[in-house]
């Protein structure tokens, strides 16, 4: 008779997951013994690495993502890149491991205390079976729920003894939709507001991307004569940032959001939230007389939106409906943005003068991961996205995904032939939230170019103190740390890039390397500035 353990097996092969990211601990081992051969376990040194890479992985691939996590302390651990995956909507099925059965009711040692309700609210639905027999339907239900729109993580907890129990007969594998159209009638609002409107802005969220929606988006854009921004902070790139109508990131606090939008009547958000703000810059959400047209798959973002008029429907074949709708404007085109000026050389660089500089020499065909928040402006105005799924960031705002993240998206784009080179640009700060996933990315042979950009301090909450006037606040400063020691540590190559002119071959040697490789570059103390 087939085991609880067999029958899981078997419907994880049939959904596609056959990758497990984890980091094994002692409630989770009666799941993975006689691990099977057409199976792979990817070995994360924390919980935190471990959900990351597998968001990273799920983002790149399209599909969703399966990670293993130790009961309530190791989940614990992953909660961080967990809220992270919540605010990405990636599609991840995360279980953990639970004391015996027998044992609960004492809560021995490694229990997880009311484990379904540990990872609310940042789950789209969390259980623990209350039969062994329970598990492997309710796997196929975490998977709809997972991949439906908006799409997001969920939760299992799973315990230990359940595995070898027999098994109830297998669930059906079933397949779920993962894209609904919007309301013809309410489209059909929305596109009369957008043909009788005097100038309309576009401004695009991160589904656009996930929807592989950015054809449809720059046939709108052109369509209406429209100038485009990303929504603030976006997680994805969006639009071709090479294209005449593209404007730019939307500034993320109330007021100056409304200002870079003065003199629209319409804007136009097409998936993304209306909109994340921070820090709190107090002014009227739009400018005046001007009105909001939002598309969303997500009814919850639709819901707290604090202006405007919302369709439910997916980014693409919205976009792709409202091209059918809307006539061809007779305005002019809005006119590309100047070039940049070069940028001043100093010693150290600037940040702008770092990624002008990797901007000259970025691969043909490059995906950009990225987490470095107080240069982030600095990269985005000087390194252009111009094609779909080419960036990936944090939607959250919190640290310790983006390094762990980089190695996930590597190895998807080995794992489904692409073969894209992947260049991660992480903060000296934010290395060390998740830098045990150098090691994964080194056992794995991935030629992964992590470039750091290092001036020795947490930059941007210094500039969050001088925006706040909040002077004295301590630990902002990262003295001692030597990024190439660590690098080498955990099985990497490091080459120290100074002065800037070595960047160029520094890239290449590490896009040609059979491993990762560490690229510190010093730069510039000066604090930036938030907005």
């Amino acid at each position: 008779m087939a085991t609880v353990r067999d029958t899981t097996y078997d419907l994880l092969r049939d959904l596609g997951l056959t990758t497990i990211f984890g980091n094994p601990g002692s409630t989770e081992e009666p799941f993975l013994q006689g691990f099977p051969a057409d199976f792979r376990y990817v070995h994360a040194l924390q919980e935190a690495a471990a959900m990351a890479m597998a968001d990273g992985y799920a983002q790149a691939t399209g599909r969703p993502g399966h990670v293993n996590l130790h009961t309530a302390p190791g989940t614990g651990n992953g909660m961080g890149n967990l809220v992270t995956a919540w605010h990405n909507k990636t599609p991840l099925i995360v279980t953990a491991g639970q004391q015996n059965r027998e044992m609960l009711l004492i809560e021995p040692r490694l229990a997880s205390l009311r484990a379904a309700e540990l990872t609310q609210p940042y789950v789209k639905w969390s259980y623990e079976p209350v039969r062994a027999q329970d598990i492997p339907a309710a796997l196929m239900r975490a998977y709809a729920t997972a991949v439906q729109p908006p799409a997001g993580p969920v939760f299992l907890s799973l315990p230990m003894d359940d595995w070898d129990r027999p098994a109830d007969p297998p669930p059906q594998v079933r397949s779920v939709a993962t894209r609904f159209a919007p309301d013809p009638e309410r489209l059909r609002e929305f596109a009369a507001v957008l043909a009788g409107s005097r100038s309309p802005a576009l401004v695009l969220g991160a589904a656009v991307d996930r929807a592989n929606a950015w054809s449809a988006a720059v046939a709108l854009a052109e369509r209406l004569a429209a100038p485009v921004w990303c929504t603030p902070a976006p997680e994805r790139a969006v639009f071709p940032e090479d294209h005449p109508h593209f404007r730019g990131v939307l500034p993320y606090a109330i007021g100056p959001l409304a200002e870079t939008l003065r003199g629209h009547d319409t804007v136009l958000v097409v998936g993304g939230p209306v909109f994340r703000y921070y820090p709190h810059v107090p002014g009227d959400y739009l400018p005046a007389d001007a009105r909001l047209l939002h598309v969303t798959d997500d009814p919850d973002e639709s819901a707290r939106a604090p202006v405007g008029e919302s369709v439910l429907g997916d980014a693409g074949l919205t976009l792709a409906a409202l091209l059918d709708l809307v006539p061809p404007a007779d305005r002019p085109a809005p006119s590309a943005r100047p070039d940049l000026a070069p940028p001043e050389v100093t010693n150290p660089p600037s940040a702008d003068a770092l990624f002008a500089a990797l901007a000259r020499h970025w691969p043909a065909d490059g995906v950009l991961v990225q987490e470095s928040p107080s240069n982030l402006a600095a990269l985005r105005r000087r390194l252009r996205i111009t094609r779909p799924g080419s960036y990936f960031t944090m939607a959250s705002g919190g640290l310790g995904f983006g390094l762990p993240a980089a190695v996930g998206i590597a190895l998807a784009e080995r794992d489904t032939g692409r073969g894209r080179p992947v260049v991660a640009v992480i903060g000296d700060g934010s290395f060390h939230y998740s830098v045990q996933a150098l090691w994964t990315a080194a056992r794995l042979q991935l030629p992964l170019p992590v470039l750091v950009p290092v001036n020795h301090q947490y930059a941007i909450l210094k500039a969050f103190a001088e925006l706040k006037h909040t002077p004295g606040v301590p630990a902002l400063d990262l003295p001692g740390l030597d990024v190439s020691a660590v690098a080498h540590g955990y099985g990497c190559a490091s080459t120290l890039v100074d002065p800037l002119d070595r960047l160029g071959d520094a890239l290449d040697a590490a896009l040609a390397a059979d491993r990762p490789t560490v690229l510190p570059v010093p730069i510039s103390t000066e604090v930036p500035r938030i907005l």
